[in-house]
């Protein structure tokens, strides 16, 4: 059996660390090479309780990313960086999955005002394969450029998209509030994210110019047949990891609780990570720490409203995991490869 080399570019952020972990142990890869300017010279085995080769690697500058020369390159870097480096490894031809935001949106029009840049290679952006398995799977096969949903997009899209697919509720007048841990925010030394800016605290932010909202309605609309405008609210929430989401929808018609329930049960019986629940049963305790994505559903029958709830770990289903299951996916290999040990 082919063993796969691979190299982790952003390796010292919380999802390249997630990725460390995760690959070291993955049996049909092989870690090659850490990119960190942080940690730059440094014994991998130093930053983490790891074994054998995958131990005795040293981090290299992210300068030196261009040379990888692994078959499967993860881009755990900001987008920016990301939409610079993919197509220079691409033409090397390296496999890249990447965790930013720089291949998720189709349109290049959007990058600026979501994103804040000109997107610089504007052609990759019909290439790449949306790395969400549960709704993405069959273009993911054999993919080159894979890339990772946003970890708010991953816990609303697999809440939301078997509910408008079912016909149960409407695609207008969608409304969600997430709520994320801190480490959501990236591995950053910043007085806002600091433990006595954050401890018993609980704020909104990024209100109405959330990046993940157009791929939140794009993802959807491609996903279920119809998306409108969703009003996105973010929450800060002190923990360290884990997102819970909520999304009230209006019904159309009468549809029960147990309809839409059914919808969800449809959708990912087969699905080895996602699991329908009842609402109330829905809990980030439960997910965190695995690859696992709960959703329920509940029914507000005197404000004719559905209210979907949804949680997952940000770092893995919303971020290093869910990179490794797209990977499966791409390869042909069992999407469960190196996840399927992973507990809460």
């Amino acid at each position: 059996m082919h063993v796969h080399s691979a190299a982790i570019v952003g390796a010292s952020g919380y999802a390249g660390l997630e990725l460390t972990r995760l690959l070291a142990r993955h049996p049909r890869v092989r870690i090659t090479a850490l990119y960190s300017d942080r940690w730059s010279g440094e014994k991998a085995s130093a930053r983490l309780p790891l074994d054998g080769p995958a131990g005795e690697l040293a981090y290299l500058s992210l300068a030196e990313a261009e040379g990888a020369g692994a078959e499967i390159v993860f881009l755990a870097t900001p987008a920016e960086v990301s939409a610079a480096l993919a197509p220079k490894l691409l033409a090397k031809g390296a496999r890249v999955v990447d965790l930013s935001g720089a291949f998720r949106l189709a349109d290049a029009r959007a990058y600026p005002p979501w994103y804040g840049f000109e997107h610089p290679a504007p052609a990759l952006l019909a290439e790449a394969r949306y790395g969400l398995p549960e709704l993405a799977r069959e273009a993911l096969h054999g993919a080159t450029l894979v890339t990772n949903p946003g970890c708010y997009a991953t816990a609303i899209a697999l809440a939301l998209a078997p509910l408008l697919r079912s016909g149960l509720v409407r695609a207008d007048g969608v409304a969600v509030t997430g709520m994320s841990g801190v480490s959501g925010a990236g591995r950053k030394a910043a007085e806002d994210y600091s433990f006595v800016e954050v401890s018993e605290d609980v704020r909104a932010y990024r209100l109405g110019k959330h990046q993940h909202v157009p791929e939140i309605e794009q993802t959807v609309a491609r996903y279920a047949g119809a998306c409108g405008p969703i009003s996105f609210t973010p929450v800060l929430v002190p923990i360290r990891r884990g997102i819970l989401a909520t999304a009230t929808l209006r019904l159309d018609g009468k549809a029960s609780a147990a309809d839409l329930a059914a919808a969800l049960q449809a959708a990912y019986a087969s699905e080895p990570f996602v699991r329908a629940l009842p609402a109330d049963r829905v809990m980030v305790k439960d997910v965190v720490h695995t690859n696992r994505c709960h959703v329920g559903v509940a029914v507000d029958a005197r404000a004719g409203a559905a209210v979907a709830v949804s949680a997952i770990d940000n770092l893995v289903k919303g971020a290093a995991g869910q990179a490794v299951q797209a990977m499966n996916a791409a390869m042909g290999w069992p999407e469960t490869a190196g996840l399927d040990l992973l507990g809460g």
